[in-house]
């Protein structure tokens, strides 16, 4: 709100300037507030242009965490963005008789935007952040766990929380460099919750996500209504399959897909598909094959329960499987569960408990790897997977 409200004053004070300035009226407000490139549009595009630059820099991502030094950077490149990007979508528009008028506009909306929006920005950090520090962080000491896997099982306890997890770290952790000093006078830690990728990668990375699942089901609704048909002739029941997975940070969500299988066909133990799966209608294996089961699971990418690229989500029946083998699958709770990862390229479709471990321990790979590169890379080996007709 605060952003909103100081772009909107931004913006006004610079068709004050405009009409001070460069046509000397200190007067005659009425046309001070209609200048050539108009007022009301703009006093609307203006402040939503502003909020999602700041959205796309990562600043709304854990705000009362960064640095002042990093809040302070961030404002001031978000400010020239916003100005360079304001110029040319609406200012240059103007009429003025001197060009020269043109980067003294710029100039002026930048230092107003940056100042005006980096005030109220820095007052209210210094006034939350302490109250922050103090009630968002759980930290696991060592005398807690026995040994890893119950080190795993509090983690995966405290994910739901939503809270920062640490870690103190044994002297194997401080060798390997898995510890790190925030503060100086803090002492070593691992931060559980931590991401490789940084806030803006991350905003970046949902924003993509939005827009992407948006395009796709707006672009293939024929194909959604064509499918939709074909699995209603191929059997009885309902067209879209919902099913509870686990995802980001370990809460659960319901995924949907289209239905491949005879109606209720699992309706006790969940049950791994086998190859010739009796379960599965002639429509349902083309649409495995092709991985067109999975479309409507845009809808969870847009709602936000998962990524178009992340670790696959899991049942809960399966996790505590596969947590007998591999404890630290609670790692994954970090990051959204995706619609593709480089687990399912490299492992293909998991139809065992050792699979799964095997896919885990690539996904982790990914997720200390994270980057918007990689998930493009990631992509392009799925559409290749896809034409080829390799999925089940």
């Amino acid at each position: 709100m605060a952003d909103i409200l100081s772009a909107e004053l931004a913006w006004l004070c610079f068709l004050l300037f405009r009409w001070m300035v460069f046509e000397g009226k200190v007067f005659g407000l009425d046309t001070v507030l209609i200048p050539a490139f108009g007022f009301y549009l703009p006093l609307l595009i203006y402040p939503v242009g502003c909020v999602l630059v700041y959205y796309l820099s990562g600043y709304y991502l854990r705000p009362l965490e960064k640095r002042l030094s990093t809040e302070l950077v961030t404002t001031l490149v978000s400010a020239v963005v916003i100005a360079l990007g304001a110029f040319f979508v609406i200012i240059i528009d103007d009429k003025v008789a001197d060009y020269h008028n043109y980067l003294i506009s710029l100039f002026v909306l930048m230092v107003l935007q940056f100042v005006l929006s980096y005030l109220p920005r820095l007052c209210l950090t210094l006034a939350n952040r302490h109250h922050h520090r103090k009630n968002e962080v759980v930290v696991i000491s060592q005398e807690e766990c026995e040994d890893e896997v119950s080190l795993y099982r509090r983690i995966s306890e405290l994910y739901p929380t939503g809270k920062d997890i640490v870690v103190e770290p044994r002297l194997r952790d401080i060798l390997v460099g898995a510890a790190h000093i925030g503060e100086l006078t803090d002492n070593p830690q691992i931060r559980i919750t931590d991401h490789k990728m940084s806030d803006a990668g991350l905003c970046q990375k949902r924003a993509i996500d939005v827009v992407v699942s948006l395009l796709f089901m707006a672009v293939l609704s024929p194909v959604y209504i064509v499918i939709a048909l074909f699995v209603w002739c191929s059997s009885p029941g309902k067209v879209i399959y919902s099913q509870e997975r686990v995802g980001m940070h370990g809460m659960p969500f319901t995924i949907y897909k289209f239905r491949t299988t005879r109606e209720g066909a699992e309706a006790e133990t969940p049950q791994l598909t086998e190859d010739d799966d009796s379960r599965i209608t002639k429509v349902g294996y083309w649409l495995r094959r092709y991985r067109l089961d999975e479309l409507p699971q845009m809808w969870n990418v847009l709602k936000g329960d998962m990524s178009l690229v992340g670790p696959r989500p899991e049942r809960a029946y399966f996790i505590r499987q596969i947590e007998q083998k591999a404890p630290y699958y609670c790692l994954i709770y970090k990051i959204r569960p995706g619609l593709t990862s480089w687990g399912p390229i490299r492992v293909g479709y998991t139809d065992t408990i050792d699979k799964m471990v095997s896919r885990l321990n690539y996904d982790i790979v990914y997720m200390e790897n994270m980057s918007l590169k990689l998930d493009m890379k990631i992509l392009f080996y799925t559409i290749g997977v896809l034409l080829r007709g390799e999925g089940k």
